[in-house]
């Protein structure tokens, strides 16, 4: 039955048929791509070399640890600043801010660019076509918007006509992310497209040279893997079965991160 429902999302995603190949590269041995071969990344994107999967795993929190009443106020104040936010101009042109969807504490995060016209009206990140490649992108691997991954954008306001974002709405919305990231506490994050994954890792680096590695993210250091926007593969299908080796490689670097945290709780 498990079965049969993967091969159901693979269909959807445009995969015909799953056959295991080769385990993704160890996190010990950073910065490989899905092939196995050495590759380098850009030094601001990766964590120091002595860090070891097992500190990535366990590292201490920058701040205390919250009540469940203490999280609920600040995801709801959080919230409240979204909406309201007029940080740059783009609250002009918007119907309203999108904060995200999900759980408000879990291990998965995936980030996309920003909302478009149907999310704008909605309130809710990748909803319409995109939206739905992306949650069987995600049922592929077992995640749910609803259940067990939440999702968010680098912007919290729709730029017209759907254009990239500017450096300086980026930089106005980053803080609202960063306490996304505190309040969620994920253990991987999923960059969903070059505009996503350029602005969370500061470089200008095509996205073929950012996709098959583990990058790291903010103070937490929070491990994360990119791949293909869903709109993006809605163009090119022929893409798809790249992004499905994207996702089965952040797969295995959660199962990696999630077995060296048991192995720290053992120890």
């Amino acid at each position: 039955m498990l079965w049969e429902r993967q091969r159901q999302y693979l269909e959807a995603i445009g995969i015909d048929v799953w056959v295991p190949r080769t385990p993704a590269p160890a996190l010990s041995e950073p910065d490989r791509d899905v092939s196995g071969s050495a590759a380098a990344v850009p030094q601001a994107a990766t964590a120091p070399a002595e860090r070891t999967t097992r500190e990535l795993a366990t590292q201490e929190l920058t701040t205390p640890e919250l009540t469940p009443a203490e999280v609920a106020a600040r995801w709801e104040r959080l919230l409240e600043e979204v909406r309201g936010c007029r940080l740059c101009p783009l609250h002009a042109t918007r119907t309203q801010g999108v904060l995200g969807v999900g759980p408000r504490r879990t291990d998965w995060l995936v980030i996309g660019e920003a909302p478009g016209a149907e999310e704008d009206r909605r309130g809710e990140p990748f909803v319409g076509a995109a939206g739905q490649l992306l949650d069987a992108m995600l049922r592929a691997i077992g995640l749910d918007r609803r259940t067990n991954v939440y999702i968010a954008n680098v912007l919290k306001s729709r730029p017209p006509n759907n254009r990239d974002p500017k450096p300086e709405e980026v930089a106005a919305c980053l803080p609202y992310l960063a306490r996304q990231i505190e309040l969620l506490q994920p253990k991987i994050m999923l960059a969903v497209g070059r505009i996503a994954a350029q602005n969370l890792l500061a470089t200008d680096a095509p996205l073929g040279r950012l996709r098959g590695r583990v990058h790291h993210f903010g103070e937490r250091q929070t491990a994360l893997v990119v791949t293909y926007h869903p709109a993006y593969l809605l163009r090119t299908p022929g893409d798809k079965r790249k992004a499905w080796e994207d996702l089965k490689f952040a797969r295995s670097v959660y199962q990696q991160l999630t077995q060296g945290a048991a192995d720290g709780n053992r120890s």
